[in-house]
């Protein structure tokens, strides 16, 4: 998960983002003095004797809902210092990075730390004794938190525990017989019924809108969420606070926006009760949560992998790579092992299955069940315990990895097969781009422009390691797995592409 979510995502072509709510301060508005106004009906012409009557299942008012949880809901004023090397930018062409100035005063930036942001969220007590839930992302690397209550009382909070991998962090504030709300976990909401939020967006402390569940199970690219989508309006400083159903019971912690403009447009998503319910229990508990790990790099098993392979419609998810002495490695898994369930649950996809051994307790037995080489297979494995998402993306093939260095191109000699001019990787070549030793296949000298493979985005210098069941160490061992599998009338192959340090699976067509 993004440890910052007051970040953009911005969406491929439409170019939209996905955007935490978290208000970074700045935007020109102060709290201002609420009021108690209910909203009321739009005016339409009617006859005089008519009266508005909502439909059925309608509240007349969310006033009664609002008057019960609001005390409950809080903003969160976080102070954090600017970490200034995620702001130097460089030039392509300039040999210097360019820096932002530094602060005015010299107690902003002391011991060169970076200036200090005055951000803020929301947040809601889930216990009398002080417990509050918000986003990990209102909070992350915050020095002070402040926790300013409906009557405008303002109480230091302290960091009980927060989780990157759903974005859910408690804090506790001293004192007792505050005000909470519950998890709803039982009896959720259906899709078309009305819920309300309550929050600080801008700045505006106890803000209430209302609006209806859209949708659940949206997947916004987090790994142990499937959001809940609403349409009540939330904007930036919403982030942390509740969703409510008609009941005033919490169905949704509020975490994501999307939109072109940063704004409102009636597409936000919440976490659901029941994984922020989870969570908090554990952060409360422990101060941590503990997830299930195997050591397995993996990717959706698409139908076109599906295809390749002759099983056509089977969905899971593919083994990539194995880290070495991870309990999947030391249990027997391999690369390209194609995972259909844990435990007699089907998994359709790598999320399916990350979620799956996620939820497992270090030491709990995971019994998968793979297709390698074509034929079922069982493989046991132990639990360990899943490192923190910072050090997963620090470690290798993440965003901390190391690839291979500057390399010079690779010579046109070889066969061309499938779009591509292949050859063995020989000393020579592995001088020639840096490749480690354990790396063995074919290096790609270039591509075909109008090839199935350059769509895939294959290019000079990748390494296909395996294609099909079958590990490749001459063009020749490409070429017979690509005749056995025209012969078999399958549209494509599957290969294994090592890139930068990171092993990829794509499905490549074969030319008529």
């Amino acid at each position: 998960m993004s440890s910052n979510k007051s970040r953009y995502l911005f969406g491929a072509l439409a170019g939209a983002f996905v955007a935490g709510t978290a208000l970074a301060a700045g935007a020109g508005l102060n709290a201002a003095g609420r009021t108690g106004a209910s909203p009321s009906a739009p005016a339409v012409a009617v006859a005089a004797s008519s009266n508005f009557a909502p439909p059925p299942g309608a509240p007349m008012s969310f006033a009664d809902i609002f008057e019960k949880v609001s005390p409950a809901v809080v903003s969160i004023n976080v102070t954090s210092r600017v970490d200034m090397t995620r702001l130097q930018r460089q030039i392509p062409g300039l040999p210097f990075e360019l820096k932002p100035p530094g602060p005015g005063g010299e107690d902003d930036n002391e011991g060169g730390n970076g200036p200090r942001r005055q951000s803020a969220g929301s947040g809601f007590f889930i216990s009398a004794d002080g417990y509050v839930v918000t986003n990990n992302h209102v909070i992350e690397d915050a020095e002070s938190i402040k926790v300013v209550l409906k009557d405008e009382t303002e109480l230091e909070a302290t960091v009980v525990g927060r989780d990157e991998g759903t974005d859910i962090a408690v804090l506790k504030v001293k004192g007792a017989g505050y005000t909470f709300v519950n998890f709803e976990n039982s009896a959720r909401p259906r899709v078309g019924d009305w819920v309300l939020t309550v929050g600080n967006p801008y700045n505006l402390g106890g803000t209430a809108t209302a609006g209806i569940v859209s949708a659940y199970g949206r997947d916004i690219g987090e790994t142990f969420v499937d959001y809940i989508q609403i349409d009540a309006p939330i904007n930036r400083g919403n982030s942390g606070g509740p969703t409510f159903d008609v009941y005033g019971r919490v169905i949704g912690v509020n975490s994501a926006i999307f939109s072109p403009t940063g704004g409102s447009v009636g597409i936000g998503f919440a976490v659901p009760a029941d994984v922020a319910a989870r969570v908090s229990r554990q952060l409360m508990t422990n101060g941590k949560v503990v997830r299930g790990y195997i050591g397995a790099s993996i990717q959706n098993f698409d139908e076109d992998m599906a295809a390749a392979q002759g099983i056509a419609g089977q969905k899971g998810a593919i083994v990539a790579e194995l880290t070495p002495g991870a309990p999947a490695d030391k249990a027997g898994l391999t690369a390209g092992d194609i995972v259909l369930s844990v435990n007699g649950v089907r998994v359709k996809s790598s999320s399916e299955l990350t979620r799956q051994v996620a939820s497992a307790a270090p030491g709990d037995l995971l019994r998968l069940q793979v297709i390698r080489d074509g034929k079922p297979r069982t493989v046991d494995i132990r639990s360990g315990v899943r490192p923190s998402e910072s050090q997963l993306a620090a470690g290798p093939g993440g965003s901390g990895g190391t690839g291979p260095g500057p390399a010079r191109p690779a010579p046109a000699a070889g066969q061309a097969i499938l779009g591509m001019m292949v050859s063995p990787l020989d000393d020579a070549a592995r001088r020639r781009t840096g490749l480690p030793a354990d790396v063995r296949g074919l290096i790609i000298g270039g591509v075909e422009r109008n090839s199935d493979a350059a769509a895939k985005g294959l290019q000079a210098n990748d390494v296909i390691m395996r294609a099909g069941d079958r590990t490749l160490a001459m063009p020749s061992d490409l070429a017979a797995v690509v005749d056995q599998a025209r012969k078999a009338g399958r549209p494509s192959v599957l290969v294994s592409v090592w890139r930068g340090g990171r092993t990829i699976f794509l499905p490549v067509k074969i030319a008529d």
